[in-house]
């Protein structure tokens, strides 16, 4: 398979936007069967130098098309369906949002204080556990606690894992309810002086956080205690010392002196702590100290922000990463764990596929060039996103057919 290089990159994505982007799919996604909800929609690009172009919108897919071809973006961002076309802003003042998605963004950089693998924009199989584990708890939360149905999720191409919340009455919420939405779903706040980050009160522990730490505390060990190494080291064990109220510091600190393994020194705490608090001898503050541990260390770091804003823009499902050639593929968030980054497809590795497949079919006297992704290793990604859009469509068909009942008195 061919290496991605930056410096082939115009050319790559020259051919990508010919013979690969899905048009169609993308498409039936965001115009919802609704022409206005695509030619409305705000698309921006980023192009070569770091150019960055906003508030551009397109009456009719082939507009779109023509001008990705022609513009070769490295980077397409959607934004919100505003009341007029977006290329028409500096038409008028009266320029609002009528809906957006709801989206959520989970970004690897934010879990430096917690992971030892890799930091930065690095990203290795270990930290995309934690994207998973962050996930799961996400997703289980959206669909229970709230009632969404439609939710897309999507690999970032990089370092990063969107969330798409496409449901019709949820694309028209106002920015309140979303910022009430992100602010429920945001449960680290800023750390203490101790560096602790999850604060549980100790009296009632909300249903939402006992069943994020039912999904943590069974891939907690093999995660973070073991997959991170948590108390593995010396820096390890002490961040979490610091966090302790005696007696509980004192106990552990001579225990885990005796201990070599982090899963050992884990075992410990945990025998410790369940020993001081059937005894009654930890404070208030540290009843909850073991599971404030495993959701500091593994509960999903949300960029609010990005949730809270309508026109606040997003990346798109489908572009190319311009630093790793990875494209932005979809996920099925109930085998995020068996998801892998470091096998999504890059641009290079589409563009030799695509080649092979010319090439057979030209052996085989056949002069038809494939432009499609079902020819590619995106067509996982794209069979995950086709099932996604039918049961969108289902639902949107359904409800039509409801209001278009009789209504008897």
């Amino acid at each position: 398979m061919a290496k991605f290089s930056t410096e082939q990159l115009p050319e790559l994505l020259s051919f990508y936007y010919k013979r690969l982007f899905p048009y169609g799919p993308y498409y039936r996604w965001l115009s919802y069967d609704n022409p206005d909800s695509f030619s409305h929609r705000e698309l921006s690009f980023t192009l070569a130098g770091d150019i960055y172009i906003r508030y551009q919108s397109f009456d009719k897919l082939e507009d779109f098309e023509q001008e990705l071809q022609r513009k070769c973006p490295e980077k397409i961002d959607i934004g919100a369906v505003y009341n007029i076309k977006p290329k028409l802003k500096r038409t008028t003042a009266n320029f609002d949002v009528v809906e957006k998605e709801l989206v959520f963004d989970i970004d690897i950089s934010d879990y430096d204080s917690v992971r030892t693998c890799c930091k930065e924009a690095n990203v290795c199989n270990n930290c995309w556990k934690l994207m998973s584990l962050a996930t799961k708890i996400l997703d289980t939360a959206l669909r229970e606690d709230f009632g969404f149905k439609h939710l897309l999720w999507v690999f970032s191409g990089r370092r990063g894992i969107h969330c798409w919340v496409c449901d019709e009455n949820v694309r028209k919420f106002q920015s309140k309810v979303r910022a009430d939405i992100a602010e429920y779903l945001q449960l680290l706040t800023r750390e203490d002086h101790t560096g602790k980050e999850a604060h549980i009160p100790t009296d009632k522990v909300h249903p939402s956080i006992k069943r994020a730490l039912n999904i943590i505390e069974k891939e907690f060990v093999p995660v973070c205690v073991v997959g991170q190494n948590m108390l593995g080291t010396v820096e390890g064990m002490k961040k979490l010392l610091f966090m302790m109220e005696e007696p509980l510091k004192s106990e552990v600190e001579s225990e885990w002196e005796k201990l070599n393994t982090s899963a050992e020194r884990w075992d410990a705490l945990k025998t410790i702590f369940n020993t001081l608090f059937a005894q009654g001898k930890l404070t208030r503050r540290s009843r909850n100290f073991i599971d404030e541990i495993m959701l500091q260390y593994a509960y999903p770091r949300l960029d609010v922000n990005v949730t809270k804003g309508s026109n606040h823009l997003l990346k798109s499902p489908f572009c190319v990463h311009p630093k790793t050639g990875k494209v932005c593929i979809p996920f099925n968030p109930s085998l995020a764990s068996q998801f892998n980054p470091d096998v999504v497809p890059t641009i290079s590795e589409l563009l030799d596929e695509i080649q092979q497949w010319d090439a057979k079919e030209n052996s085989d006297d056949t002069k038809r060039k494939v432009k499609h992704y079902k020819k590619t290793s995106m067509y996982k990604g794209m069979q995950i996103f086709e099932e996604f859009l039918r049961k969108l469509e289902a639902s949107g068909k359904e409800r039509s057919n409801n209001e278009e009942l009789p209504m008897d008195f």
